[in-house]
């Protein structure tokens, strides 16, 4: 494992080892167990796109394994203003142990990894969000057990975290149902993967379809990634894509809300919906500092 830019990146047995690493270390954590495994390591985190939780969970997490975390915006650096992506990427491989990059283009996050000298991790892109989908599947696993037993209904934009949900879900053994607007499929590269797993994905424009027995609801914005002008339009668009009262009804009892935040009550979600499920849902959210943690572990070769 060189770097974290997406999910079909890492294999089956990878995904596992990387869950199981962050369990163990949310176990010495919440025991009080110091795990100073990065000691002295250093983590630029460059934000072309603001943040709440990846800024705070990378901050934090380098800093409980004993590195320190630099964050850098887009205006902190000639990124962007003149600079190759190619000439960011040799000059901060000099100075750092590892690059996290949360950017609107995935292709960005890419050419920064073929070029850097050191580990890159993808905080985020319009292609892909492997970070969120961890702490996903570690909480679901925390939940509901065995993967392949679990049945994922995912309901609005087929986006980044949609992506990266059906990657990872299915090769861990899981089925995917996705219910989205036509016109905002997941990606064709992801439908093009998800075709080897015929038994195990369905693809509907049916909200209650895609919620249909599943133990897991999930959810995430209507509008993102610098769509904000599309507000409007989108939520016409999006309307019946809720999770309310009654796609919580068609899952199966006792499931598992989980939305990556931040939340919009009253558009992908019902408030009361959320509030029901905010134990899990926060959970989820914590579930980013400590899937970080194993990644940043593995990546910078500390066992």
């Amino acid at each position: 494992m060189k770097h974290l830019l997406k999910m079909q990146d890492l294999t089956g047995e990878e995904i596992l080892s990387l869950l199981n690493l962050a369990d163990q270390l949310k176990y010495e954590k919440q025991h009080g167990i110091v795990h100073k495994r990065l000691d002295g390591k250093t983590l630029g985190m460059i934000f072309e796109k603001p943040s709440t939780r990846t800024r705070v969970s990378f901050e934090a997490g380098i800093y409980q394994l004993g590195g320190q975390a630099l964050f850098l915006s887009a205006t902190d650096l000639r990124l962007g203003r003149g600079e190759l992506v190619e000439d960011t990427a040799r000059t901060l491989s000099r100075y750092l142990d590892c690059i996290m990059f949360r950017t609107f283009y995935h292709a960005e996050v890419e050419e920064l990894a073929q070029y850097a000298t050191i580990p890159v991790i993808n905080g985020l892109s319009d292609y892909s969000h492997p970070c969120q989908v961890l702490a996903d599947l570690m909480t679901m696993r925390e939940r509901k057990g065995a993967f392949k037993y679990i049945t994922l209904g995912f309901i609005g934009d087929g986006n980044n975290v949609c992506n990266s949900l059906i990657v990872g879900g299915l090769k861990l053994g899981m089925t995917i149902k996705v219910a989205c607007p036509k016109g905002y499929e997941p990606h064709p590269d992801v439908l093009a993967f998800a075709k080897q797993f015929p038994d195990h994905f369905y693809l509907t424009t049916d909200p209650m379809e895609a919620a249909d027995g599943v133990d897991v609801l999930y959810t995430d914005v209507w509008t993102s990634m610098g769509r904000e002008s599309e507000r409007e339009e989108r939520r016409k668009v999006f309307g019946i894509y809720q999770i309310n009262d009654q796609v919580i009804a068609a899952a199966k009892p006792g499931v598992l809300v989980q939305h990556c935040l931040p939340a919009v009550r009253g558009e992908e979600i019902t408030a009361k919906v959320f509030e029901e499920h905010a134990d899990d849902i926060f959970e989820e959210a914590e579930n980013r500092l400590h899937a970080q943690k194993a990644a940043l572990v593995r990546l910078l070769g500390a066992q």
